[in-house]
C-alpha cells in the first residue's frame, strides 16, 4: 500500500514537472517570437488609437496543451491602457480559441482604445500568461513599439463667427422741392406764387440748414419749363428767362449763406417744350381723349405735326389749355443738402457719454471700429439691452463672447438672437462654431447642416470636424479654396505633405497659437526637409514656448532628436 501511494506520488509529480517543463520552455524561448506592429509608430486618429499586430510562431515552439493570453499595454508616466486580451492555444486544448499549430503559425490581432494625451510618450508591450492545466506562468513583458504620433489632434476646433455687419450711412443726401408757375407766355414771378405753401417750406428749409451744424448744401437746381404750345423759338427763351427769374429769386433767400458763393453752387436746366411733363399731365388725367393723344405722341416726333394733330381734337384741346397746359409753365427748384452724422470717433465718444442717444445703428458701428474685444462685447451688449428686438446685437455679443473663450454665454446669446430668426443662416453658423468651441462634435455638425446654404466659414467648422472623425478626404474637399492650417493639417494627415506645404506657405499669416509653425516642422520631417523643418519648429517656438517639450517627444520629430540645431531651439 505505501509502495502504491509513493509510486502516485511519484507519478503526480511528474505530471507537475511536465506541465512547469513545457511553460518553462516556452517562456524561456520567447524572444522566438516575433511581433510585428502596423502602424510601426502606433497613431491615434478620430480619438482612438488602432492597433494590429501579427505575432510568428516558430516550429516546435508553441506545446500542446498550453494557452498563451496576450495583452497588448501602452505604458506612459502615471498610468498604461491595455487593450483587449486575445487567447490563443495549442492544438490540444479544448477550448474555443484560435489554434497556433506545433509545426510554427501565426495569429493576427486589431483592437484600439481611446487616446490620452499621455500616451504621446509612451511604449508599448506585449504580456503573456501562460496556462497549462492548473499551471500558470507570466513570460516577460516584451516591448513591441514605442509612443503614439498625435498629430491628428492639433486639429483647430474652433469655428468662424460671423458678425452682422451696421446700415450706418455718416452722410445721407436730402433735398426740397418747390414750384412756381407762370401765366401763359409770362416769365414774371407773381406774389400769389411767393406766398404758396411750398415755397414758405422752401425758405423754413433753407433757415434750418443754415442753423445746423450736421446739414450742409451741396447746390441748387432750377429747371424751368414752357408748354408745348405756341412756336419753338419763342418757348425757348422764355423758358430760359423764366430760369433767370426763379434764379434770382434763390440767389436772394441765399445771399448770405457761405456755400452759395461756390462757382457750380447754382445750376439751371431749361426745356423749351416740356412734351414729357404733358405726357405725363395727360396719363394722369380723366380726359375723354387721352388714348387718342397719347397716340399723337407716339406717332409723331415733330413738336410742330404735335401740336396741329392736337389741336384738330378740338374739345380735347380746350380741356388741355385749362387741365394741362397751366401746370407746365413753371420752375421746379431743388435744394440739395447732406445730412453729416456723426464721425466713428464722435460715436465712440458718445456712447463712453450716453449711449441712450445713439441709434442702433451707431451703436453696432462703435462695435465694428473697436479693436479691444472686451470693449466691442460691452457695446454689443449695451446694443443688446437698448434694441432686444434687432438681431444683430445679440449675435454680434455672441461673437464676442466666443472670441474671449466662453463657449456657454455665447451659445446663450445667439439664442437669443435664434429667436429673434430661426431660420438665419449667419445665427446657426455662430450657434455651429459655439458647439464646435465645447467639443459637442455632433450637434456643430448637425447645426452647420442644417443651413440652408453651406457658407466658407460653416465649411470652416465641417472640415474641422472631419478631421476629428478621421475623415480627412472630406475635411479637404470641405476646406479647399481656403488657405488654412487645418487644411494643411488634412493634407498631412491622408499622406499628402507636399501639398500641405503648399498650403502653408500661402498663408499669409501665422498664428500666434504657433501651431501652423510647428506643424512646418511636421511636414518637414516627412519630407526629408531639415531646413524646413527645423525653420517651422524655431518660429513655433518663438510664438510659444511650450512647443518646446512638444517637440522633444512627439515621434514626427524624432529623427531629429540627436540634431545639434533641434536641441539648440528646444534647450
Amino acid at each position: 500500500m505505501k509502495k502504491f501511494r509513493s509510486l502516485l506520488i511519484l507519478i503526480l509529480a511528474a505530471l507537475v514537472m511536465s506541465s512547469c517543463s513545457g511553460l518553462n520552455k516556452m517562456k524561456k524561448n520567447a524572444s522566438q517570437v516575433k511581433y510585428e506592429v502596423t502602424p510601426k509608430v502606433l497613431e491615434t486618429h478620430a480619438g482612438v488609437v488602432d492597433l494590429t499586430i501579427k505575432g510568428s510562431y516558430p516550429q516546435k515552439y508553441f506545446d500542446k496543451k498550453t494557452t498563451l493570453e496576450i495583452t497588448p499595454v501602452l505604458v506612459y508616466d502615471g498610468g498604461e491602457t491595455a487593450f483587449k486580451p486575445v487567447k490563443v492555444q495549442g492544438e490540444s486544448v479544448q477550448a474555443n480559441n484560435e489554434v497556433i499549430s506545433y509545426t510554427g503559425d501565426n495569429f493576427t490581432y486589431t483592437d484600439k482604445v481611446p487616446y490620452k494625451k499621455e500616451m504621446m510618450k509612451s511604449e508599448l508591450f506585449v504580456r503573456v500568461k501562460a496556462t497549462r492545466g492548473s499551471q500558470t506562468l507570466d513570460f516577460d513583458p516584451v516591448k513591441v513599439a514605442d509612443g503614439v504620433i498625435a498629430t491628428s489632434t492639433l486639429v483647430g476646433s474652433m469655428g468662424k463667427t460671423i458678425f452682422m455687419t451696421d446700415k450706418y450711412v455718416r452722410i445721407i443726401p436730402e433735398n426740397i422741392m418747390a414750384d412756381v408757375h407762370y401765366l401763359i407766355n409770362r416769365y414774371d414771378l407773381r406774389g400769389s406764387e411767393l406766398t404758396a405753401e411750398d415755397i414758405k417750406l422752401l425758405k423754413e428749409y433753407i433757415q434750418k440748414v443754415s442753423a445746423d451744424p450736421r446739414r450742409q448744401f451741396k447746390g441748387v437746381n432750377v429747371s424751368s419749363y414752357a408748354s408745348p404750345d405756341g412756336p419753338f423759338d419763342f418757348n425757348e427763351k422764355l423758358s430760359g428767362n423764366r430760369g433767370n427769374t426763379a434764379d434770382k429769386f434763390l440767389k436772394s433767400e441765399f445771399a448770405k449763406i457761405e456755400a452759395a458763393k461756390a462757382a457750380d453752387f447754382f445750376k439751371e436746366t431749361t426745356t423749351a417744350e416740356d412734351w414729357e411733363g404733358f405726357r405725363t399731365e395727360v396719363e394722369k388725367s380723366n380726359i375723354q381723349d387721352k388714348d387718342l393723344i397719347i397716340r399723337v405722341l407716339s406717332m409723331y416726333s415733330d413738336p410742330a405735326v404735335r401740336e396741329k394733330e392736337i389741336k384738330n381734337m378740338s374739345a380735347a384741346f380746350e380741356v388741355l389749355k385749362t387741365d394741362i397746359l397751366p401746370r407746365l409753365r413753371r420752375s421746379k427748384m431743388t435744394v440739395d443738402v447732406d445730412l453729416i452724422g456723426r464721425s466713428d470717433e464722435e460715436i465712440v465718444a458718445q456712447f463712453k457719454s450716453d449711449p441712450s442717444v445713439l441709434t442702433v445703428e451707431e451703436l453696432l458701428r462703435a462695435g465694428s471700429v473697436t479693436t479691444d474685444v472686451n470693449e466691442k462685447l460691452t457695446i454689443y451688449q449695451t446694443a443688446a439691452r437698448l434694441f432686444p428686438n434687432d438681431i444683430r446685437t445679440h449675435n454680434n455679443a455672441g461673437c464676442c463672447l466666443l472670441n474671449l473663450g466662453k463657449a456657454d454665454e455665447a451659445l446663450a446669446a445667439f439664442e437669443k438672437a435664434k429667436a429673434i430668426d430661426g431660420n438665419n443662416d449667419v445665427v446657426k453658423n455662430n450657434i455651429g462654431a459655439a458647439y464646435l468651441a465645447k467639443s459637442d462634435f455632433a450637434k456643430a455638425e448637425e447645426v452647420y447642416n442644417s443651413m440652408s446654404a453651406a457658407t466658407a466659414e460653416s465649411k470652416m467648422g465641417l472640415g474641422a470636424i472631419a478631421i476629428t472623425k478621421g475623415q480627412y478626404d472630406a475635411a479637404v474637399n470641405y476646406l479647399t479654396g481656403q488657405s488654412c492650417f487645418n487644411l494643411a493639417l488634412a493634407y498631412v494627415l491622408k499622406g499628402d505633405a507636399a501639398r500641405a506645404k503648399v498650403t502653408l506657405d500661402g498663408m499669409k499669416e501665422m498664428c500666434k497659437c504657433g501651431k501652423p509653425s510647428y506643424l512646418k516642422a511636421v511636414i518637414g520631417s516627412r519630407l526629408d526637409d531639415r531646413n524646413y523643418a527645423m525653420n517651422g519648429l524655431r518660429e513655433a517656438v518663438g510664438f510659444q514656448a511650450s512647443w518646446k517639450d512638444y517637440a522633444k517627444k512627439d515621434l514626427e520629430l524624432a529623427k531629429y532628436w540627436n540634431d545639434d540645431t533641434f536641441k539648440s531651439v528646444v534647450q
